[in-house]
């Protein structure tokens, strides 16, 4: 069985690397002949252990793919798109996380958690937005304007992820989602098992044979299985699917 993981909350916590007992459940689940692939929604700067990055993986929500350490494909924001966006964040004067392909820019708070979470191991550079060749995600801190933002987001063609919890907004090149991106690694509709905890992480979990939501989010309507967001409970869930399926 493939087994497909997002990264943040899901099976790493507050930006970290990998644990080292979520590194040898995904050991164990190897052994037990089953497939490992990586779902992100940030590119997948190296919070994986180094045995792990030549795994299949997703990353920028399906905006790129690679798959022994090399990248397949990339799809990036038109630059057009790009402008319209920019017009729109001078518009309401607002603050946002902007990945190329590996560096990135930021205006927002350095205090916050995505900012923290950011690039724990400072391998990539924070530049000027001008500085970015190719824009894959953006994310946009919206404060008090989410409604108007939204409507003018929605009249262009991308991909939008509302994440209200957190209160910003998360927007990708038109249909690029994460089961587009495995679709361009040859993974199958009911050939894998997702696990994940956020909005954009439900392409994949309609299309997963099961799907587990770690933790209590909205996306748990789309999903067979839940956990804690807890480690623990994480763990028992892998060993109890990987002998589920072995």
């Amino acid at each position: 069985m493939k087994f497909v993981f997002d990264l943040d909350g899901t099976i790493c916590f507050k930006g970290q690397p990998l644990s080292e007992g979520i590194t040898s459940t995904l050991e164990a689940c190897i052994e037990n002949g089953h497939e490992i692939i990586f779902a992100s929604a940030r590119p997948i700067r190296p919070v994986l252990p180094e045995t792990m990055r030549q795994f299949p993986m997703v990353g920028g929500n399906g905006a790129f793919v690679a798959r022994n350490g090399e990248t397949l494909e990339v799809t990036a924001f038109e630059a057009e798109i790009v402008e319209a966006i920019q017009n729109i964040i001078s518009a309401y004067q607002l603050p946002y996380l902007v990945d190329g392909d590996w560096d990135y820019a930021y205006t927002g708070s350095e205090a916050h958690p995505i900012y923290q979470n950011l690039d724990p191991l400072k391998l990539a550079r924070k530049v000027a937005l001008q500085d970015l060749k190719d824009i894959v995600k953006i994310v946009l801190f919206p404060g008090e304007h989410l409604n108007e933002l939204l409507v003018e987001l929605k009249k262009l063609p991308i991909s939008i992820y509302e994440h209200t919890s957190e209160n910003i907004v998360d927007m990708s090149p038109n249909g690029i989602d994460k089961w587009n991106g495995l679709t361009k690694l040859g993974i199958a509709e009911g050939d894998f098992i997702a696990f994940g905890n956020d909005a954009n992480d439900a392409s994949m979990f309609v299309k997963a044979k099961e799907s587990v939501c770690v933790g209590e989010h909205k996306v748990r309507e789309l999903a067979s299985l839940q956990v804690s967001s807890e480690e623990a409970a994480v763990i028992e869930m892998l060993q109890t699917l990987s002998e589920k399926y072995k």
